[in-house]
């Protein structure tokens, strides 16, 4: 498989470097104005770029978006759009927004940022952030009340998700969201090519400050071996999700590697097919062994997989509770199961054939999909896979670990990969999305995922660190475990 992926590595350069060279400006730039920056990603869009779905973290990655709140370092939220906040009772908050611009050259007013925040909620399906919500946001003087229909105290949190971001009006003409022009952050996007490339120009007034770089020229590269060559030849400037298989290829300097709170799980379809038997999916989870995933696939770049939060999340370290109510293991008796990844992230096909053996060990017949995502995800979500294996990221929707079980795991949930309708689940989920207090909330959290464990719809694999190549001269990479950001206003080289 990497002698494949090589060789299409040696194929693709000489068009990588016509690409990179021909498209986006001058990418040399001046040192007064700011070298333009070259980044190669991993995963095209999938749905037009729009900011209700997966393609909302493109955007945020890009630097082109910002709600009205942000997340630290710590998973706390922080001032964006919105300077301040206040809780008024219960299901009412009050967000104050700051001076701001936006790209259409109109003004951020309390009016508009509670527009964006509307079309957001009668999106359908529903952002993964707004899983189970229901909200309102009127203008009010300087600020924007926000209210819910019921207490959410998280709700500063979940602001903060990239699929909540503020367009301007005109954004919303044409009855889908166009991201074109229409944002606050400190790059533009100018241009799209299709599921190939994207330009973006410096946004000179954005409200944190001018950008060094002078813009960004962004390239969607599915092959892992090829954004790693791409990286050692100099056509790009920043490559990310480096496959651990290059990593030793590449000079060591630029190399960045981030723990995260992404988990490479196995999603077993309860909604139909086989898996609707508990009993088989007990089967398949006993069949799974993640030490030979992890060691054999991620090469040490990754921890076995422990519950549905990775490492990167210290507060559950040592303190989740064993699943309970797991129905008994029944024989395969030969059963066949079709089981689907993708190939955006080159680790998860490896990790497919590893588990194929292993189902197949166990008495079960398994047949193979590997597609890119984007051309993937639909058929996933409409429940035409027996299993699928996938690398999750529980807090990018949120930042509360509540949320990721809502949307991933409940009866309404839109993310539902597994197709999971269970009551205990929903009851657990929603005791935990009850809580205030932020320690209570997080034990409430490892309720519900021993709850959701119990049920067998998913099998955690393999807790991932990130590797993103960065060329030597470039500074001011922005590496978050909740993979938000990667570009912004101090980036440069």
């Amino acid at each position: 498989m990497r002698r494949r992926h090589t060789l299409g590595s040696l194929l693709l350069a000489p068009l990588l470097t016509a690409c990179f060279a021909s498209q986006g400006g001058d990418t040399s730039g001046t040192a007064g104005d700011g070298s333009r920056l070259r980044v190669a990603l991993a995963f095209p869009p999938a749905e037009n770029l729009s900011p209700y779905g997966d393609d909302a973290t493109l955007l945020s990655r890009l630097g082109v978006t910002e709600g009205l709140t942000a997340l630290d370092a710590n998973g706390a939220a922080v001032p964006a759009l919105a300077e301040s906040w206040r809780r008024e009772n219960d299901r009412t908050w009050l967000f104050t927004l700051r001076e701001a611009t936006f790209q259409d050259g109109s003004e951020v007013t309390p009016a508009a940022a509670a527009a964006a925040l509307t079309h957001a909620g009668e999106a359908r399906p529903a952002p993964a952030a707004l899983s189970g919500v229901t909200l309102t946001a009127k203008a009010a003087g300087d600020s924007v009340r926000v209210t819910t229909k019921t207490a959410d105290p998280v709700l500063p949190l979940r602001l903060s998700s990239p699929s909540l971001a503020v367009f301007a009006p005109k954004a919303y003409a044409a009855g889908r969201v166009n991201p074109v022009g229409t944002a606050t952050g400190p790059f533009e996007l100018t241009r799209v090519t299709g599921s190939t490339a994207a330009t973006l120009d410096r946004f000179d007034d954005y409200w944190g400050g001018r950008a060094q770089a002078s813009g960004v020229d962004a390239r969607f590269i599915a092959d892992g071996t090829a954004r790693a060559n791409a990286l050692r030849t100099g056509q790009v400037d920043i490559a990310e999700a480096i496959p651990v298989a290059q990593a030793a290829a590449l000079d060591e300097a630029t190399l960045r590697e981030t723990a995260t709170t992404r988990t490479t799980s196995l999603q077993l379809n309860t909604g139909s097919g086989p898996f609707e038997d508990p009993g088989l999916r007990a089967a398949a989870r006993e069949a799974v062994d993640s030490s030979a995933i992890v060691k054999g696939v991620f090469e040490g770049y990754a921890d076995p997989g422990d519950g549905l939060y990775g490492p990167a999340v210290t507060w559950a370290d040592g303190k989740r509770l064993r699943p309970a109510g797991r129905a008994t293991a029944t024989d395969p008796h030969g059963t066949s199961v079709t089981l689907a990844t993708y190939d955006n992230r080159p680790e998860l096909p490896e990790a497919a054939q590893v588990l194929q053996q292993q189902l197949q060990k166990a008495g079960f017949k398994v047949t193979l999909v590997v597609r890119e995502y984007a051309r993937l995800e639909s058929d996933v979500l409409a429940g035409k896979f027996d299993a699928f294996i996938g690398a999750r990221n529980s807090l990018v929707d949120t930042g509360d670990p509540v949320g990721v079980l809502a949307s991933d795991y409940t009866c309404d949930g839109g993310y539902n990969l597994a197709r999971l309708c269970d009551r205990t689940v929903d009851r657990a989920v929603a005791a935990a999305d009850a809580e205030a207090d932020t320690g209570e909330r997080q034990q409430a959290a490892l309720r519900a995922e021993a709850a959701v464990l119990g049920t067998d719809a998913v099998v955690p694999l393999a807790h991932q660190r990130i590797i993103t190549g960065v060329a030597t001269g470039v500074r001011g990479v922005l590496l978050d475990p909740y993979e938000r950001t990667l570009v912004g206003p101090g980036t440069r080289r």
